[in-house]
């Protein structure tokens, strides 16, 4: 018999599955949890971590990029920036003495009545304010720091900053603009151009351990902004600006404008406005200088819009200079409103349509008008460019205002013919009366020749002189279109040199060169009442020379002139119109065209033939409709807001402190109290309490810590400035860094010159200046 073998045992115990799961639920739990928490680090909390341990373990330091340069056509410049001296202090380092020394560089920066930051309430109040940093003046003049220097105050040192300057003071200042205190473009040129101009900031980084060494450090250059080159011609919006300002003084009126372009290109050569202001002095900006006339403010342009009127007729309706019209003594009505011709020229009957111009007849251009059709006549209007923007490069440029033809009102065809019920800028009509000069062909006007990151003396940029062309370019700008035909244009251009040798313009006529042009005269509208003002004008001229072959359009426009005997376009601006081109042309170089006569002959034949244009005082148009388009208007345009902006707000409120001590200067060495008065000190201060409270401004101590790692002032440690002459901006960061200093770069290339000089004892964290040039 077999037995039974017994049932073989297992070598280890069974595992409890309740363990076993009590386990594997511990570890997927810590699993989650590190992975949890890796993920938050490492990528929700990622950016965070990167800036923290940046700003532990790097110093950084912004280097402000220089802002571009504007040039003339000729490579002439104007605006450039400068660097200049900013004084700052260390009140610690003045101690008891703060009062003392506000008070001294008070009477030496305080140059401005209207300046309170510089005032010595200001000053004290800075000083109050901060223990480790104070400024006392931003931008000062080379003469203002060398007094300042003379002081020898302990405790005051000078850093350099960038400032724009404008070599030429105002002039072209509506075109240029001007930059704030931040050098920020607010206005003109500078505002338009603003993100291509300022340029990028650079930086340096360096690497630093536990101790705050130097470890190593990462260069980013500033990239300067790009230079623009205008197509202005310095010397010629000189001789525009000076012939504007006689006139408007001499007519005592609000304001004036005067373009000159180039017909067969579009380019401004230059672009006049009166009264101007001096970017320099960004403190005493008046603000309704700072607005372009030429491109931000309409106005009725009268007589002058009728070149339009005729170029349509003759171009649209078959008409010629030769045709018949019929005046009907002065007078003519349409739909219940009657216009007039000039007093002196009612009773005008049967002429011809070029007499008709000469004389600035109303009612021959209501009929040549009526000829053409609404339709006909308002696509004319647009193709001139007129109620739309020109496009040119210049900041808050208006569309002008032209209704279309379904707004009009039955009669409105007669009051556009003659210039009203439509606004027109400038800017509008010089490239109405360049279309007629180049033949016919629309341009669509520029400032800009062009923007490029080369400088003067590089050889790749080469300055563009102005010389007049015979014919249009062979590559149009965009834009660009026929508006009539260029027999068309030619008739035109005898016409309006009729204008000028036998009609309302004889004060156009030239000294040995053609010319050729339109007067008008409007009345100004009572925004307030929507009715056309009795005493208030704006007189024009519009013309070209020489007339065969036009080298120049020219635009002048003056607002309310109240001084002389006649407010006419005639006899207030075609003048202008006769000096500017007059002296342009020579300076050009232009061969005579004419012959050429005795000035005192030319001016005696001038006056002889000055005319009245027209009637304005008959102006019977619907202003409400003008209103209600000017209303309708996009929210960018200008006539429904502020052009440009105004100057930097005012300082806050004061804040009154106690009065400083009456006089220091018995605390002064010898020798330095002989410098503060042998430039300008006086003998004595005036006491504090005489003064206005003053202002107590949030200042940042220097020995804050910066969001970017900056470094903390230490007034109590003082470490001598290394010398960085020749050395590599890398190598100036890391020198200045071992000895626990900051760098502010100016410039590139090698350093040349530094604030404080080499040996100079300064507190730890102190910024020290350093131009660098190539």
């Amino acid at each position: 018999m077999h037995t039974v073998a017994p049932p073989r045992q297992t070598l280890t115990a069974p595992i409890k599955r309740v363990r076993f799961v009590y386990v594997a639920a511990f570890f997927l739990f810590w699993t989650v949890v590190i992975s949890g928490r890796l993920a938050w680090l490492q990528i929700i909390r990622h950016s965070h971590y990167v800036e923290k341990a940046a700003s532990q373990q790097e110093r950084s330091v912004t280097v402000a990029p220089r802002r571009g340069l504007l040039y003339d056509r000729n490579l002439r410049e104007l605006a450039m920036t400068v660097s200049v001296d900013s004084i700052y202090a260390v009140p610690k380092e003045l101690g008891s003495n703060a009062g003392d020394a506000a008070s001294l560089l008070a009477h030496v920066v305080h140059d401005d009545p209207e300046d309170r930051f510089t005032s010595e309430q200001s000053i004290l109040a800075r000083f109050t304010a901060s223990h480790n940093f104070a400024w006392v003046a931003h931008r000062v003049t080379p003469e203002i720091a060398e007094r300042v220097k003379d002081l020898n105050l302990k405790g005051v040192y000078f850093q350099k900053e960038f400032k724009r300057f404008y070599p030429n003071n105002d002039l072209a200042s509506q075109v240029l603009g001007y930059v704030g205190a931040e050098d920020i473009g607010l206005g003109g040129l500078e505002r338009e151009f603003e993100e291509d101009m300022h340029g990028t900031p650079g930086k340096v980084r360096t690497a630093l351990d536990a101790r705050r060494k130097v470890l190593g450090s990462i260069e980013q250059e500033p990239l300067p902004g790009e230079n623009l080159v205008l197509s202005i011609d310095a010397n010629i919006q000189h001789i525009a600006e000076r012939a504007l300002d006689e006139q408007v003084e001499k007519t005592k009126a609000l304001h004036g404008v005067v373009v000159v372009q180039d017909p067969r290109s579009g380019q401004i050569l230059a672009l006049a406005v009166a009264p101007r202001f001096n970017p320099n002095e960004t403190r005493h900006l008046d603000p309704k200088a700072l607005s372009n006339l030429a491109v931000s403010d309409v106005y009725e342009p009268g007589s002058t819009f009728k070149l339009v009127t005729y170029a349509s007729a003759l171009d649209g309706a078959n008409v010629k200079p030769e045709d018949l019209v019929d005046c009907q003594g002065g007078a003519i009505t349409i739909f219940g409103r009657t216009i007039h011709d000039d007093i002196s020229d009612r009773g005008m009957g049967v002429v011809t349509v070029q007499r008709a111009l000469e004389k600035s007849s109303d009612v021959a251009a209501v009929k040549l008008a009526m000829k053409l059709g609404n339709e006909r006549f308002y696509k004319y209007m647009r193709d001139f460019g007129f109620g739309d923007r020109s496009g040119i490069e210049l900041p808050s440029e208006t569309r002008g205002l032209l209704r279309p033809v379904r707004k009009w009102d039955p009669a409105s065809i007669g009051s556009l013919a003659i210039g009203q019920e439509v606004g027109v800028t400038p800017i509008q009509l010089v490239t109405m009366v360049s279309t007629i000069a180049n033949g016919g062909m629309y341009l669509p006007p520029h400032i800009i020749l062009s923007e490029t990151e080369k400088m003067k003396g590089d050889a790749e940029l080469k300055a563009t002189p102005f010389r007049p062309q015979n014919e249009l370019p062979k590559n149009l700008p965009d834009g660009s279109h026929r508006v009539i035909s260029e027999l068309t244009a030619a008739k035109m251009r005898s016409m309006m040199q009729a204008v000028v040798v036998s009609g309302t313009g004889g004060s156009a006529a030239l000294n040995g060169y053609s010319s050729g042009g339109k007067t008008g005269t409007a009345q100004k509208i009572d925004t307030a009442t929507h009715t056309y003002s009795k005493t208030k004008h704006v007189a024009s001229f519009a013309g070209i020379a020489p007339v065969s072959t036009p080298a120049i359009a020219v635009a002048v426009v003056i607002d309310t002139p109240t001084a002389g005997p006649s407010y006419y376009g005639g006899s207030v601006s075609a003048p202008v119109f006769a000096e500017v081109a007059q002296q342009v042309l020579e300076y050009l170089g232009i061969p005579h065209d004419q012959p050429f006569n005795p000035k005192k002959r030319v001016e005696q034949m001038n006056v002889a033939k000055v005319e009245h244009d027209d009637h304005p005082e008959d102006s019977n148009a619907d202003l409400n409709a003008m209103f209600a388009e000017a209303n309708a208007l996009p929210d960018d345009d200008p006539l429904k807001g502020t052009a440009n902006a105004g100057p930097a707000k005012p300082e806050p409120e004061p804040v009154a402190l106690q009065p400083a001590k009456k006089s220091v200067l018995n605390l002064l060495p010898e020798k330095v109290l002989a410098a503060f008065r042998a430039n300008g000190g006086a003998n004595t201060m005036a006491d504090a309490a005489d003064n206005k409270p003053l202002t107590a401004p949030k200042v940042a101590p220097l020995s804050q810590r910066k969001e970017d790692g900056g470094v903390i002032v230490d007034a109590t440690k003082r470490v001598a400035v290394p010398a960085f002459n020749g050395a590599a901006l890398r190598q100036v960061v890391q020198q200045a860094n071992s000895v626990g200093l900051r760098v502010q770069p100016v410039g590139s290339g090698l350093a040349r010159e530094q604030v404080p000089s080499a040996g100079t004892m300064v507190p730890v964290g102190t910024q020290v200046v350093v131009r660098f040039l190539r």
